[in-house]
Formats: structure tokens, C-alpha cells, sequence
């Protein structure tokens, strides 16, 4: 059932809902979270105006209403109203963007790409790409292959590199030259960045098997190799 209360002693009156909306009570909030994101904005222009009108009827003929106070609500009224509409046109974007990348990462599919990892897999006398990604230049960069006992079968010295990624095919032989029988390796890269000893990211090859949903809906990649990256981290296409 709709009430009424009358305001002034001109007999206006005033329905709940807008007095609900005045005072932010729940049925106001409730309505309002029932409606869309473009109906709420129509919803808050109408309930702005309906206060206003109420105010100028009811105001003091002795002590009118500021023009200035009601630019002021106009444009805050505005301001509301444009930012549910710049939320409502970025989601949009977003979800536009997000599938043109899915559509691009499908165009990898079957490609061999770099991506960050240490784990690479050696089949004997068959060279083997990696690499290496630098924020910064870098100084006596070395990349470890450890075996899977830990031990350290080998010590590749890259010199110094530039910042950006480093693609590097490798023979796999260990530190006296002898080829390295077929498994699973681990590779670590340090080096001295800004006149201090630090690491590099490692990247390790995969084929790209299948592209899948990632977080906050971005496309993610699914390669042979076991991992699951998104299709920003991919450094380099084989």
C-alpha cells in the first residue's frame, strides 16, 4: 500500500518510496538493487528531480533556495550517472578484448613457444630450446642444468645480455662434453644485474595442445610440456 505525508502548509505531499529514498531506508535500497545498472540511473534521475521540485515548493519565501546548491546537485546527478555508464561501456570493452585474445591464441595452436619455466626435457643428441628473460641488462649470465639427483651437469656462460628475452638452442652434453642421456633437467640463471648478483626467468618450450578461460577471463594456454600459462606470459614463438 503507496502513503503519503504532507509536507508544508501548502498541502504538498510526499510518497513513501521518495521518502524512504530521502531518508535511505531499506525499500528505497531494495528497489534500487532490484534494477539494472541503466535503470538505476534513470530510477536516481527521477528521484533527484522529485526532490528538487519538493524542495522548491517548500521552500522559505523569505530565504529561497541558493541557485548555486542546485548547479551543484545537477552536477553531482551527472557525475553518478557517468560513471555507471563508463563501468557499464569498460565491462564491455573488457569482455570484447578478452575475445579477441582467445581467437588469437587459437591461431597457436600446435605452435612450440617459450614460457616461464625451469623443467626442460632432454632427448639425447637432439638440440634443445630454452631462454632466458631479463627486466634489465645483465653481466656474466650463466644458465645451471642440474639433473635429477641435484647435481650440476653443466654450466652454460651466456656473457652479457641485453634486457628482453634471450632464446638460446642447446646441445645437451654435460660440463666434459659427453652427451646427456634423456630425461628431465632443471635449469636456474643468475647473473649481475645493476652491479649486484641476481636471477633471470627461465623459459622452457611447450606446444601449445589447447587454449582455455583463464582468470578474470583471459585466454590461458595449455602446453605439452604440463603447464597451463596465460597468453601474456608467452615470450617468444618457435
Amino acid at each position: 500500500m503507496t502513503t503519503s505525508t504532507t509536507i508544508g502548509n501548502n498541502g504538498t505531499t510526499v510518497s513513501s518510496t521518495l521518502l524512504d529514498t530521502m531518508n535511505g531506508t531499506s525499500s528505497a535500497t531494495s528497489a534500487t538493487g532490484s534494477a539494472g545498472s541503466s535503470s538505476a540511473g534513470a530510477n536516481l534521475q527521477t528521484t533527484f528531480l522529485q526532490l528538487l521540485i519538493t524542495q522548491m515548493q517548500n521552500q522559505d519565501p523569505t530565504n529561497p533556495m541558493d541557485s548555486s546548491q542546485m548547479t551543484s546537485q545537477i552536477a553531482q546527478i551527472d557525475t553518478v550517472t557517468g560513471i555507471s555508464q563508463l563501468n557499464t561501456s569498460l565491462s564491455s570493452l573488457s569482455t570484447q578484448i578478452n575475445a579477441g585474445q582467445t581467437s588469437q591464441a587459437a591461431l597457436l595452436l600446435g605452435s612450440s613457444v617459450l614460457a616461464p619455466g625451469n623443467s626442460i626435457s632432454v632427448t639425447s643428441g637432439t638440440a634443445t630450446n630454452f631462454g632466458v628473460q631479463l627486466a634489465s641488462a645483465a653481466s656474466d649470465m650463466t644458465v645451471n642444468v642440474v639433473n635429477s639427483a641435484g647435481q650440476i651437469v653443466n654450466t652454460i656462460n651466456l656473457g652479457a645480455q641485453p634486457a628482453g628475452t634471450v632464446p638460446i638452442s642447446w646441445t645437451p652434453v654435460d660440463s666434459s662434453g659427453a652427451a646427456l642421456p634423456t630425461g628431465t633437467y632443471t635449469i636456474t640463471a643468475t647473473g649481475i644485474v645493476n652491479g649486484a648478483a641476481g636471477t633471470a626467468t627461465t623459459l622452457t618450450p611447450g606446444t601449445v595442445e589447447s587454449v582455455v578461460q583463464g582468470t578474470g577471463g583471459a585466454p590461458s594456454l595449455v602446453l605439452s610440456n604440463g603447464n597451463t600459462v596465460p597468453l601474456t606470459s608467452v615470450a617468444a614463438v618457435l
